[in-house]
């Protein structure tokens, strides 16, 4: 038998053959809709359509395709299913979409002069709004479809000099608050009170509460290279963060809490990490030659080294979380879905009459010949 340990908990699933809109700098999915962002400014929305071939699976096809007004760079898209919203960072202006249409939001303005852009991580983990749940369960998905909460989340503007905090719903957008901070984010994640900020050279933290700020981690720790580096920075759970520092020889990832404590153990990559994303107890990384490798979070050991995909001349990987899910066809478990026999007796009084006997052994057969062929299946998860 198999032991689930030692099965490789992803694979490659490939959900969308071409994009000829432009180049993808963004993309993001929520149930059987995925969301791209290129970049000369098109916004592409896909979503799963059932084959009308039952032997064939369903694909993801374009739905609708626009244009951000200014016909820059999609720099970033954040997903808020719990107020059916959309984020969209584009030539340093904060502007707010509705999900699933990808509409500009009513009554909202667009915020000018933004650096980064942080949602407090804990409120992307919401459970869905009524809209988009009523949704998923119309169609072939299985998401769960309990009432999402609709309190507003509370999300950080960084810009050049200060940092301003909005509460966001349905309705509105509302400033609550402002604090100074030094200029030149580059990224940014909340996670409760604590804001995590990294610059070309630093990472920062900010208490929310008290606007304390203490240093934790060089981005770089080879002097003269500030500025070449990409900083990372993950929430991985309420209140603890993943830095990753480069040495000059290679990468390490330090887990630290909100208050400048490191806790667990220490990450290591031979190279610095093209993206990195979590998907809890996992941890995937990119790496400059395509491959990709898995760690645990827990025991910091690699899981899994996936060879670099082939994405033909200019390709690049890239790696994107999603939180809330989405849907992949597979045909894993249908590969493993076998016909089986059931002897029926027919009886000129009553009809079809099932001999219990025969039908009990033929089932124990085909029982045991199952049991043979899981023995030696191994199972995989898509991604």
């Amino acid at each position: 038998m198999v032991n689930p340990l030692e099965v490789p908990p992803y694979l490659l699933q490939p959900l969308i053959p071409s994009i000829t809109a432009g180049t993808i700098t963004c993309a993001q999915a929520f149930g059987s809709e995925i969301y791209v962002g290129c970049s000369n400014g098109e916004l592409l929305r896909y979503a799963l359509h059932p084959d009308a071939d039952p032997t064939k699976l369903d694909a993801y096809a374009l739905l609708s395709q626009q244009s951000h007004p200014s016909g820059k760079q999609i720099d970033e898209l954040i997903l808020v299913p719990c107020i059916a919203r959309a984020l969209i960072l584009c030539d340093r202006q904060f502007h707010i979409y509705t999900l699933p249409s990808l509409d500009l939001a009513p009554n909202t303005k667009p915020i000018r002069n933004v650096e980064a852009l942080a949602v407090d991580h804990n409120h992307l983990q919401r459970p869905a709004a009524t809209s988009l749940t009523t949704r998923a369960a119309s169609t072939s998905t299985s998401f769960p479809t309990e009432r999402g909460k609709n309190d507003a989340i509370d999300l950080c503007v960084i810009k050049r000099s200060t940092i301003a905090m909005y509460s966001l719903g349905e309705e509105k957008l509302t400033f609550t608050r402002e604090i100074p901070f030094r200029p030149g984010a580059l990224r940014a994640q909340r996670s409760g009170r604590h804001l995590c900020v990294a610059t070309a050279d630093i990472y920062s933290v900010i208490d929310l509460a008290t606007a304390q700020m203490f240093e934790l981690l060089p981005v770089t720790q080879v002097e003269g290279t500030a500025g070449t580096i990409k900083p990372h920075i993950l929430v991985i759970s309420p209140s603890e963060f993943l830095l990753l520092s480069w040495t000059g020889g290679s990468t390490l990832g330090l887990f630290i809490t909100g208050e400048g404590d490191p806790v667990r153990g220490t990450l290591e990559w031979p190279a610095h990490p093209v993206s990195v994303c979590l998907d809890f107890p996992y941890l995937t990384t990119s790496l400059p030659n395509g491959t990709i490798e898995v760690h645990s979070v827990e025991t910091q050991a690699i899981i899994q080294v996936i060879p670099a995909p082939d994405f033909g001349e200019g390709g690049r990987l890239g790696l994107v979380s999603c939180l809330a899910g989405y849907a992949v066809p597979s045909s894993e478990r249908g590969d493993k879905m076998r016909k089986v026999k059931v002897g029926l007796v027919r009886s000129g009084k009553v009809g079809l009459k099932m001999d219990d006997e025969k039908v009990h052994e033929g089932q124990n057969e085909k029982t045991e010949e199952l049991e043979k062929e899981i023995d030696v299946d191994v199972p995989s998860v898509s991604i």
